[in-house]
């Protein structure tokens, strides 16, 4: 049970290296939540005493551990607090602190357990256009994999209701972590809704967009597996299947047009061909022995709740 004191809401914020911007932040936050956690990740900067110095609580990593980290150690911090809602928004100056009522709000009325922001439902986010294709992306992968469909799904700017927080435990360092909430929502049922955010693209971003891009995608990928074996692996057995047909089909030209067998085009035919069928029999292996693990470990739960 939760006892109340006098928290309601609670903002947490990851910073890295975010001097420039964090004192701002944490001004702007403050005048909207009851308190402000800063995780300072290992920052080389005085991110730290500039978050202090603006009234916020400041953790800190001794060394970079990726933002995963960071938002588990600032939640941890937030539920010390029992509050009623936890916003989470980045330090870099991006997310504006004056729409944090708007993410907090179907949280507060009861509607929903995640509020996710969305630079996509308002139109106000001059997003470049080579983020837009990789968000669409990555849209695609994760609603195909979680269940959960977001039209901004790599958004930093989310609330969350007190009754999910206990469940707000993740495996990603980095930042996948966003799209990790989705398998988060879809395996304890969360309420999830959208709503309209800025997002503003005024500074230089630290790393280059494509290099993050392949980090959130790695991490995807091994959700994906862990998550959905069935799809992995039938995605990958089938195109083996379909590249080792194609090989197939090349050998019985090659033998139409000149009477003799192409050994090699059949051999690795059908080399692709078994590859294929072993990775979707694995994948249906792996479906079934993740459904009775996770079917057990119900039974253990509301037995020992019984």
């Amino acid at each position: 049970m939760r006892i109340s004191n006098g928290v309601k809401t609670v903002a947490v914020i990851p910073a890295y290296n975010e001097a420039r911007f964090i004192g701002s932040v944490v001004l702007q936050t403050r005048s909207l939540v009851d308190a402000v956690i800063v995780v300072d990740d290992g920052s080389a900067d005085n991110t730290a005493e500039i978050a202090r110095a603006a009234g916020a609580i400041v953790l800190r990593h001794k060394q970079n551990q990726g933002k995963g980290k960071a938002l588990q150690t600032g939640l941890r911090a937030a539920r010390h607090l029992y509050p009623e809602a936890v916003v989470l928004l980045d330090g870099d100056g991006q997310h504006l602190p004056s729409e944090i009522s708007a993410v907090l709000s179907p949280i507060l009325s009861g509607e929903a357990d995640m509020v996710v922001g969305s630079r996509y439902l308002n139109g106000h986010s001059q997003v470049p256009r080579a983020r837009v294709w990789g968000h669409k992306v990555f849209n695609f992968l994760t609603h195909r994999a979680s269940g959960v469909y977001l039209t901004d799904s790599q958004n930093g700017f989310r609330a969350f209701s007190a009754r999910v927080l206990d469940t707000l435990n993740f495996h990603s360092n980095g930042f996948s972590v966003e799209s990790e909430m989705q398998w988060l929502a879809q395996q304890h049922g969360w309420r999830v809704k959208e709503v309209p955010v800025t997002v503003l693209y005024t500074d230089k971003p630290k790393r280059p967009a494509f290099f993050q891009g392949l980090i959130v995608l790695d991490g995807m990928l091994r959700f994906i597996g862990q998550h959905r074996p069935l799809l992995s692996f039938s995605l990958i057995g089938l195109l083996l299947l379909m590249t080792g047909m194609g090989w197939g089909f090349c050998v019985v030209e090659i033998y139409r047009r000149t009477q003799l067998l192409a050994v090699g085009y059949a051999l690795l035919c059908v080399m692709l061909t078994i590859l294929g069928s072993l990775c979707i029999s694995t994948g249906f292996i792996i479906h079934s022995l993740r459904g009775l693990i996770l079917s057990l470990i119900r039974n253990t739960d509301s037995k020992d709740i019984g």
